[in-house]
C-alpha cells in the first residue's frame, strides 16, 4: 500500500472554518445569482422576444386589421 502524501490527514478539515468557507461562498454566489445574473437574465428574455416581435412585423406587417377592409 503506497504512504499517504498527507500524513493520515486526508480529508480532515477544520470543520468550523470549513463551515464558514462553505457559508461565504454560498452568499457570494447568491449575490451573483440575484444581483447579476438574474437581472441580466431577464432583460436578455424581454429583450429577446420583442426582438422576435419587431422581426415579425417587420416580414407580416403590423396587427391590426386587414388593408382590404378599410
Amino acid at each position: 500500500m503506497a504512504p499517504d502524501p498527507l500524513g493520515g490527514q486526508a480529508g480532515r478539515i477544520d470543520p468550523p472554518a470549513d463551515r464558514e468557507h462553505e457559508r461565504r461562498s454560498e452568499f457570494r454566489a447568491f449575490l451573483f445569482l440575484a444581483v447579476v445574473l438574474a437581472p441580466l437574465l431577464s432583460i436578455m428574455i424581454v429583450g429577446g422576444y420583442g426582438f422576435a416581435i419587431w422581426l415579425y412585423q417587420i416580414f407580416a406587417g403590423p396587427p391590426g386589421p386587414p388593408s382590404f377592409l378599410s
